[in-house]
Formats: structure tokens, C-alpha cells, sequence
């Protein structure tokens, strides 16, 4: 009874309201139980996916760095490693599989009965089995495939072409023969080996936590199209007229017999240079290699002979044959391509790479307290601190500062072979070492023809017989040795005259090349033989020898006198052009210590200027001639070189520093810059107008070639090159009123005087020049005679008592509008007469109005 009065009235409507809410929560559960266990497995996979896609990006792509905290430091890893991530990606799929397989079968098993599950079970286990065993297998053909030079220890990312390679048994039955200095060229005691056993160094590099991850592309994916090739079948081809050699850039280089380069000698060849090339004894490439690569194709017939386009005429196919899908090379030439292929991200090492040593990754070094006296004492020996220098790594790793794009950037197969070529002269050793050593690790080995050192008659000892002996383990390394000092200019002009590649690529002797900074260089040269491509020059710490980047978008200009300088590209003309960080970037000048230029029109420019002594305004006449003649400069951003910058110059010259580079530019001043020549000496050497004070040489053969190849004027160049300077041929313009007389300066009769101002009556205009001169057309205005009478003159540019001081050149503020006659002990200045008739020459007076004078124009502070 008691119960029975809770459930009448609205007590009876709550509890059937309970307990129909219980039910339909324990349909809810059951419902939700089912829901999980069918999209478990479905969620298992998804998010399987999306980490294996996010570890593939990361391995592939080059996270942007942060100005503030600095690029990430390049990680180095072995092929042990590497393997074992890839056999780590087959457990993950194993195990993802597994997972999501298991959440399936649950739910399966209980819509089962015992005899069909049973049943299952033992299908399972024999198909378990099959996987195992084909597992196994695909591991073992995984193993054979990683096929690297004993002492090999390399960081290197090359996306390769769709090759297929076969096992150590299959190995004698191919044709084709790698060349051996493609590979073993580089560094002592690299070598490729003949059969295609594993070989995994013992100690393995190690690199700080959270540096970049590469991936290392052996084998692609079935179906997957190479970024080496540029089609579906590759051929290879030789054009036998010529004996050029084309790549497919599916294959790797072929021996082929090697034919001296024809030397060129510089135009205006001084035929007292004396030079000794020490050439070392070249690795034994009689014995032919045998290669494992073999190249897929789609066809099944391969005609002989076929047009090669334009310039290449008929090209025929050597020895290539189909078998299985594959076809066989054998042949003893150099193979080319006209395909493409990604930047090689290159960074070849003889041992592995300590992280832990001092400099490591381009990191800031300490020296300790106890060692900063003799710190100062080496510092004179390069002007910077060589002690840390000496402690740093000679193949130490830098980080890869490239914009980010850049190693997806694609390049020709077949591009030109390059002659790297160092000037030195008393180098510090570890510099000019870790300068060689930053080249041979980071070039392709096909790409690199020869480094070629000139030593400009150095005194140091270990830069004799100790560097030939170091360098004799490179063979692609050649020494030539000058007999007498001759400068950084000429002693270029020497390496260039026994260089045998294709481009000439001269570097400074104290830099670090970086990851792909060759091929970048070379494609621009390749596209234009008359493109000189510069690579941008990063900051390599005097003190603390750390590798620093630089900003973007800059370019190398020069303000006046001939002072170079960077300056960055206007953010507007970046927004305006939409200029990403990676284009090449129009130079006008460079800096002159770095660049690629194709060697034949390197001597149909002329070469350098070779009156130009030692150091200095080379940069300059190079960079005009180039403008002017026809071709173009560019920095390439992809490509990115470590410099060493230092605040003096520790060799010597043989004549006076100051006088040598003023020389230099006078003569670059004298040939290249036209009217604008003013603008030159106008800027503080208007004493070097005066012959006596410099001998700038005979400029008639300079003139004669810039006449021959047709250059266009200084002006042209400062209208499309570098419109952003400021160069008006005059300072001030038009009439010269005199505040006192109210009237205007006139030449009459070749005499002066006043007039009331009109700007239509010629002779009342006048120039002030950057020379100085109060000019009007060839009269300008000088002391006549004792007198104090100023009257008109016939001009000379070399006579100082012509030139008179006025605005910025005057340093007294209160005489800013006077015109100061510069030559005088005791300042001086024009004044007119109070009847407004006459000129004089006056003691100056800071407030007098009659001695001040104001331009109608003024172009220059």
C-alpha cells in the first residue's frame, strides 16, 4: 500500500518517465560499443597514415629558419641508418595493419561459429607464413641494393633515377663501365667498389638532437616518375661527328678516353710571367669498373640513328639492347642528357664527423682564458683569429642555409664542367685547406674538372713542399707556382690560361662552399654563356670563425668614388615584381672574389684589364665590361658561399696599398666611365689629375677592345643597369645671383659682370662641377692676377687654382653660400662690388651679401 500511493498521480508519470530513460541509456551503450568497435580500426589507419605522410614531409622538405634563432644544423646519417628506417617504416605498416586488423576480427568473431572460426584461423596462419617468407626476402634484395665505398662517409640526398639494382649474382653479366674518378677523384682513399656487397662503416656520424633529417633515395616507387629524367624511356646517345656526349641522367658517368683541353692564352699576355704547374700522379682508371645499374625502358626496338636537334646532327645509339624490360649498356664514353634533375644535396666526408668538436655545424668558438695572449699573437698571421682556426675541422659541416625551394630546384644533366681556381699568397694552412676541402665535398664529382691553386710566390714555408705533399692524395688538385710576385688579377689571369674545364669558377682562399652550391652556378652559365653568375657570400666570423647567413635580396652596388657596398632590393620592387628569396637577382656590381664565368667569353671579353696591379678596381672594370659588352650578372641565392672577412690585408704589396688602388681605378675610371669620370675624381682624388702624382699606364689597347666588342656607355649602363644611383654630371646649375647686388653673374668680353637675371641670355649660365669649377662651356672662372681681378680662363682639369669651394665642400658653416677659392693658404672669397659692376677676391666675411652666391639648380649636397 505504501508503494502503490508514490505511483498515483504525477508520481506514476515521473517513474515510468525513469525507467524508460534507463532503457533507452542501456541502448545507447549497446550502440556505442558496436560504433567503436567498427570505426576503431578505420581511425587506427587514418591516423597511421597521417604520421607516415608527416615523417615523409619532414624528411624531404627544409623547414624556413627564424632570423632570430638561427637555421637548422644539417644532420648527417649513415646507410646503416638509413636502412634501418626504412625497415622501421615496414614494421609500422606491419603493426598499423595488425592493429586495425585485430579491431576488425573482434567484432567478426562473434557473428562466427566455432568451426568456421577455427577454420579461419588456420588460413591465417598459412598466409602469416607467405608474408614472412616474402618479407624476408624483400629485405634481403633492400640490403643488396645500399651499395657504398668502404671509406665513405657521406651526408648526401641524390634523387635518383628509376634504376633498377640487381643482385651480386646478376652483377657479370653487365656491360657497362663506371668511370672511376667520378667518384674516387674526390677525396683519398673513396673508391667505387666491384662487387655489390653491403659495406657499412664502422663508427657512425653523429649529429646534435633536432637537426635536419635527409632521406636518401635509392630505389623509387614503380610508377613514379624520376625528377632526373624528363621522360618515360631513356636512351643513351653520342653524337659521333663531334664526340660530344649526352647523359640520359639515368645512368652513371662511363669512362671515356680524356683529350687535353687546348690552352687559351689571356689577350695581352705578358710574356715575362713565368708560372710552374706541379702536377701530380693521377689515379690508375686503365682497369674498367663494373656496374649494377641497368636502365628500364618502354620500347622494344631502339632505332640506330635519329636527329639530335638543333646544333647536334644526327646521333647515334651505342651497343643498347633490351632484355626483360631493361636495357644493357656497354661503352666506353662519358654519357650526357639534355633531361633534368634536382639540386644534388651533396657533403662528402674521408671520417665521420665528431659533433661534439670544437666548430662544428658553423657554431660560435670559445677560446679559453689561458690561451687569449696567444690568440693575439697568431691574429697578425691572417688577420683574424687563426688559433681557433687552426682547431677547427678542415671538412667541418656548416649549416645549410639555402632559401627554402632551392633543393627542389631542378638543373640540366648536362652541364658544363667547371675549373675551381684559388690566388693565394702566404694563406694561413687551415684556411686555405678547409677552402679545398669545402669544394671537394660539396661538387659533383662530374661537374668539378680540376681545382687549380696559384700560388703568387707565397714565403711561408708550409706552403711549399708541405702543401704539395698534402695535396698530392687529390688528383684533381693542380699547383702552379708563379717566380715572381704578381698580384691577385694576374695571378688569375694564370690559372685561367692552364684551366681546361669549361667554366671558371674563382673563390677567395679563405671560404667554405655550401650544400648544391655548384650546380646552381653552373645552370645559369649553362642557359647563358654570357650570364657571369655570383653566389651569394655569407659571413664567416673573423673572431669566433661562425657561419653566418645574410639577409635576402641583396645586391653588390658602389657608390662614389668606385666604393662597393650591398644594398637591398626595395621591399616595393620585391611586392611589386613578387621577387621570391630564391630568383636570381640582377647585380650590378660584385664584390669580385666569387663567381662562374663560361671561359670562351671570359677571353672574348679580354679577360682583366692586366695593367691593373695586385688588388683593387678589379671588381669594377670586370663588372662594367660586362654590363656594357653584352652580358649579365646575376647572384645566384640557391647557391650560398661562407667568406671570411677581414679588416686588413695581411700580405704586402710591392708598392704603396693606397697608391696601387688608386691607380687601379683611375684606369678603370679612365676607360669605362665616360663623362662620368668627373663624378670619380670629384669624390676626393682630384689629385690624381695631375700626372705626376700617378702613372696609370698606356690605356689605348683597354680603349681599342671596348671600341671592338662594341660596348655601350656608362650612361646606358646607369639608365637600365643601375638607375637607383644619383649621378648628375654637375653639382650646382644655371644662373648665380648675388644677394648683395640683386643681380645675376655675366661673361662679356671675356670679362665679368652684372646683369638683371634672364634665364634665356646663355651667358648667364653656369656649372658648378664635380671638379670644382665655376664653368661655362670652356671658361671657367680663376684669380687673373695679383690684382684681385676674377675673370674667365680657358678650363683645365688638373689646375687647382681653378676650383672653388662651395655648399657641402665647405667646412666653416657660416660660409656655406660663399665661393671660396680652394687653393689659397687663406681663405678667400668672390665678392661683388657694392655698384654691382665688378667681381673681386675678398677676405671672407660671414655676413656680407655680397659675398654670397646662389644656383638657380642643385643636384648634390
Amino acid at each position: 500500500m505504501r508503494i502503490r500511493k508514490y505511483f498515483r498521480g504525477s508520481g506514476r508519470v515521473l517513474a515510468f518517465v525513469f525507467i524508460a530513460s534507463v532503457i533507452w541509456l542501456l541502448f545507447d551503450m549497446a550502440a556505442l560499443r558496436v560504433s567503436f568497435s567498427e570505426v576503431n580500426p578505420q581511425l587506427l589507419k587514418e591516423l597511421i597514415v597521417k604520421e607516415r605522410e608527416a615523417l615523409k614531409h619532414q624528411a624531404t622538405t627544409r623547414t624556413p629558419f627564424l632570423k632570430k634563432r638561427g637555421p637548422k644544423l644539417p644532420q648527417q646519417k649513415s646507410d646503416m641508418q638509413r636502412l634501418n628506417e626504412v625497415q622501421f617504416a615496414f614494421k609500422v605498416d606491419e603493426q598499423a595493419g595488425g592493429r586495425a586488423a585485430d579491431a576488425a576480427q573482434v567484432t567478426q568473431d562473434l557473428q562466427l561459429g566455432p568451426d568456421k572460426k577455427a577454420a579461419r584461423e588456420n588460413k591465417d596462419s598459412e598466409l602469416k607464413r607467405a608474408h614472412k617468407n616474402a618479407q624476408s626476402d624483400a629485405k634481403l634484395h633492400a640490403k643488396v641494393q645500399v651499395k657504398w665505398p668502404k671509406d665513405l662517409i657521406t651526408n648526401t640526398s641524390i634523387r635518383a633515377a628509376p634504376i633498377a639494382v640487381n643482385k651480386q649474382e646478376n652483377i657479370a653479366k653487365q656491360g657497362m663501365h663506371v668511370r672511376k674518378e667520378a667518384i674516387s677523384d674526390t677525396q683519398k682513399g673513396i673508391h667505387v667498389p666491384s662487387k655489390a656487397s653491403v659495406k657499412i662503416p664502422k663508427e657512425l656520424p653523429k649529429a646534435p638532437p633536432g637537426a635536419k633529417e635527409e632521406e636518401l633515395h635509392l630505389t623509387p616507387k614503380p610508377g613514379k616518375k624520376s625528377p632526373h629524367t624528363t621522360g618515360a624511356s631513356k636512351l643513351v646517345v653520342v653524337d659521333k661527328s663531334k664526340n660530344n656526349v649526352l647523359d640520359t641522367g639515368a645512368t652513371s658517368e662511363i669512362k671515356a678516353d680524356e683529350k687535353a683541353h687546348p690552352k687559351e692564352s689571356p689577350a695581352g699576355d705578358d710574356n715575362s710571367l713565368q708560372v710552374k704547374v706541379k702536377e701530380f700522379p693521377k689515379m690508375d682508371k686503365s682497369k674498367d669498373q663494373q656496374s649494377n645499374i641497368s636502365i628500364p625502358v618502354n620500347k622494344k626496338e631502339v632505332s640506330k640513328e635519329r636527329d639530335g636537334g638543333p646544333g647536334m646532327g644526327k646521333i647515334s645509339v651505342l651497343n643498347v639492347k633490351e632484355a626483360g624490360g631493361e636495357v644493357k649498356v656497354n661503352s666506353t664514353v662519358r654519357v650526357r642528357d639534355s633531361g633534368t634533375h634536382k639540386v644534388l644535396h651533396i657533403d662528402v666526408t674521408q671520417h665521420p664527423r665528431d659533433a661534439k668538436v670544437i666548430g662544428q655545424f658553423g657554431q660560435p668558438a670559445e677560446v679559453a682564458k689561458d690561451k687569449e695572449v696567444q690568440v693575439m699573437k697568431m691574429w697578425n698571421e691572417g688577420y683574424f683569429n687563426v688559433y681557433l682556426s687552426e682547431q677547427i675541422p678542415l671538412d667541418r659541416a656548416i649549416p645549410d642555409t639555402r632559401p627554402q625551394g632551392c633543393s627542389e630546384m631542378l638543373v640540366h644533366n648536362d652541364l658544363p664542367t667547371t675549373s675551381v681556381i684559388f690566388c693565394f699568397v702566404d694563406e694561413v694552412w687551415s684556411t686555405l685547406l678547409r677552402s679545398v676541402h669545402s669544394v671537394l665535398n660539396r661538387s659533383p664529382p662530374h661537374l668539378l674538372k680540376e681545382i687549380i691553386l696559384v700560388d703568387d710566390f707565397s714565403t711561408k714555408d708550409y706552403l711549399k713542399e708541405k702543401l704539395d705533399e698534402y695535396m698530392s692524395q687529390f688528383p684533381k688538385v693542380r699547383i702552379v707556382r708563379l717566380k715572381e710576385r704578381q698580384g691577385l688579377i694576374r695571378a688569375r689571369l694564370a690559372g685561367a690560361a692552364v684551366a681546361t674545364g669549361e667554366v671558371l669558377t674563382f673563390l677567395d682562399s679563405h671560404i667554405e662552399c655550401n650544400v648544391g652550391w655548384l650546380e646552381p652556378l653552373l645552370e645559369r652559365v649553362y642557359l647563358d654563356r654570357r650570364k657571369v653568375a655570383i653566389p651569394v657570400i655569407e659571413v664567416i666570423s673573423d673572431k669566433d670563425l661562425s657561419y653566418m647567413l645574410v639577409d635576402n635580396f641583396q645586391r653588390g652596388i658602389f657608390k662614389w668614388p668606385l666604393v662597393f657596398g650591398w644594398k637591398p632590393i626595395p621591399e616595393e620592387i620585391i611586392k611589386r615584381d613578387k621577387i621570391k628569396d630564391s630568383d636570381p637577382l640582377r647585380c650590378p656590381v660584385m664584390a669580385g672574389g666569387l663567381f662562374s664565368i663560361d671561359k670562351k667569353y671570359f677571353y672574348e671579353l679580354g679577360t682583366y684589364d692586366p695593367g691593373l696591379d695586385v688588388w683593387g678596381g678589379e671588381n669594377m672594370e670586370i663588372s662594367f665590361k660586362i654590363w656594357m659588352c653584352g652580358g649579365e650578372m646575376e647572384i645566384i641565392p640557391c647557391s650560398r658561399v661562407g667568406h671570411i672577412f677581414r679588416n686588413e690585408n695581411p700580405y704586402k704589396f710591392p708598392k704603396d696599398r693606397q697608391k696601387t688602388v688608386e691607380r687601379n681605378l683611375v684606369r678603370v675610371a679612365e676607360v669605362w666611365l665616360d663623362e662620368y669620370k668627373d663624378l670619380f675624381y670629384g669624390h676626393g682624388y682630384h689629385h690624381l689629375l695631375n700626372k705626376n702624382n700617378v702613372e696609370v699606364g698606356d690605356l689605348s689597347e683597354q680603349i681599342q677592345l671596348r671600341k671592338n666588342l662594341k660596348c655601350k656607355s656608362f650612361k646606358w649602363y646607369l639608365e637600365n643597369i643601375y638607375p637607383d644611383l644619383e649621378a648628375p654630371l654637375v653639382k650646382a646649375e644655371g644662373l648665380i645671383f648675388n644677394l648683395g647686388a640683386r643681380k645675376c653673374l655675366v661673361v662679356e668680353k671675356e670679362k665679368l659682370s652684372f646683369e638683371v637675371c634672364d634665364l634665356s641670355r646663355q651667358n648667364q649660365h653656369f656649372n658648378h662641377t664635380w671638379l670644382r669649377h665655376v664653368r661655362q662651356q670652356n671658361v671657367c672662372l680663376a684669380l687673373k692676377n695679383a690684382k684681385d681681378d676674377v675673370g674667365p680662363v680657358e678650363c683645365d682639369r688638373a689646375d687647382p687654382q681653378l676650383r672653388w669651394l662651395h655648399k657641402s665642400h665647405v667646412f666653416n658653416p657660416p660660409l656655406l653660400e660663399h665661393l671660396i677659392l680652394e687653393h689659397l693658404p687663406q681663405p678667400a672669397c668672390l665678392e661683388a662690388d657694392r655698384k654691382g659692376v665688378a667681381v673681386l677676391l675678398r677676405k671672407c666675411d660671414p655676413g656680407s651679401p655680397f659675398q654670397k652666391w646662389q644656383f638657380t639648380n642643385y643636384y648634390a649636397e
